[in-house]
């Protein structure tokens, strides 16, 4: 096998070693490096560049349950990031020739360009089920030459997810206005637009994905994004109509601080968080949040929304989840519920401007069900404005 980048030869086989001693081998794909991470699954049948480049699967591992993956390439439109923050690639069988009109170029050549290795010809089902049954495992994946042993031992050496603080190490370093266009969005998409600088919100980045700025922008929001360590005081001093929280990776339960600074802003301005956002209040909240036993990963999650009985089909991704038990609700609604689980999926502040999401109403790929939270997001600071 050659490089899809270089030219040069390259090894063929890959192994994937988890932390039980479960070895699994396969094709190699994409960068010869090795990897760890926890592994995880993701049922989605579409949308995987935008998986590929969720800064919320930072130190995860993700096997996807489509069996091809790689068929229709990768283009620099679908990026949800400047690069991937995927760790490795688990897949059935992997597309070397893809066939698309958007294409730019191969999904082998994109995640070999970044250094993330792909492991292929795998039986994925068998890997899903068990990790659905026992929970997740960390794994280590080499494209690299390395033996099962040396994989077995590298995985069990590697950090746990739980207590693992992964939104400061993703986010961005300074902070900046998001003046992209809205056209720039996914040809899948239809995005309401609105009379653009009506707001003015600002956005904590925990791991912020391309797709929520756009969508803040597209109900007439100038968004300016700010570090994930900033201050109450000084996102207050910017004068915004809101403050978004973002999506993120790892456990939020180490977030002391950012939950301290939401807890300051409760009340001042609307508040709008998804996933770690969501989970952030809930611990500014006085919430407990704790890990699921293999998370949400897929674009067909049914989600009750209590104040409509509407049921949505939603986008996940979290390993985490707000413990409904823990939340006083004679101040906040338990807004949404999992149907597939029941856990947790939306609070709403019964008095103050403040309500969130543990899903994702931005995904790119659809379903795009939940849009029309952003919608919520404007009425709200319209008439918090007022």
């Amino acid at each position: 096998m050659l490089s899809p980048i270089t030219g040069e030869s390259l090894p063929t086989t890959a192994i994937l070693a988890l932390e039980d001693g479960t070895v699994y081998q396969g094709r190699a794909y994409g960068a010869r490096i090795v990897r760890t991470g926890e592994v995880v699954f993701n049922t989605s049948i579409t949308g995987y560049q935008e998986v590929f480049t969720d800064p919320s699967y930072t130190g995860q591992i993700v096997v996807l349950t489509n069996p091809q993956v790689g068929n229709y390439g990768t283009n620099d439109g679908d990026d949800e990031s400047a690069h991937p923050y995927i760790e490795g690639l688990v897949v059935r069988e992997w597309a070397e020739a893809p066939s698309n009109w958007r294409s730019q170029r191969t999904a082998d050549q994109f995640l070999e360009q970044y250094g993330v290795p792909v492991i292929s010809e795998m039986d994925t089902r068998a890997l899903v089920r068990k990790l659905r049954i026992g929970g997740v495992l960390r794994g280590a994946l080499s494209t690299a030459g390395h033996s099962a042993e040396e994989l077995i031992e590298i995985a069990r050496k590697s950090p746990s997810m739980a207590g693992l603080e992964l939104a400061t190490r993703v986010s961005t370093k300074t902070q900046y206005e998001w003046n992209t266009p809205v056209e720039a969005c996914s040809p899948s998409e239809i995005i309401k637009q609105h009379e653009p600088g009506q707001f003015h919100v600002v956005a904590y980045d925990f791991g912020i994905k391309r797709n929520i700025l756009r969508c803040l922008t597209s109900i007439g929001s100038r968004v300016t994004v700010v570090p994930a360590t900033t201050s109450a005081e000084d996102v207050l001093a910017l004068n915004p109509d809101g403050i978004f929280l973002s999506n993120g990776p790892g456990d939020p339960e180490p977030l002391e601080h950012q939950a301290a600074q939401i807890r300051k802003m409760i009340g001042k301005k609307p508040i709008f968080g998804i996933c770690l956002g969501h989970q952030i209040i809930g611990l500014a909240l006085g919430g407990k949040t704790f890990k699921l036993k293999f998370g949400h990963r897929g674009i067909n999650h049914p989600v009750l929304n209590t104040r409509t009985n509407k049921v949505e089909i939603t986008v996940q991704n979290h390993g985490f989840c707000v413990d409904p038990d823990s939340i006083n609700t004679s101040d906040v609604d338990l807004s949404h519920i999992n149907l597939n689980d029941q856990t947790l999926e939306g609070l709403r502040h019964r008095s103050e401007p403040l309500f969130c999401v543990q899903y994702h109403p931005e995904a790119a790929p659809g379903p795009h069900d939940s849009q029309y939270l952003f919608e919520d997001f404007a009425q709200m600071m319209k008439e918090h404005k007022k």
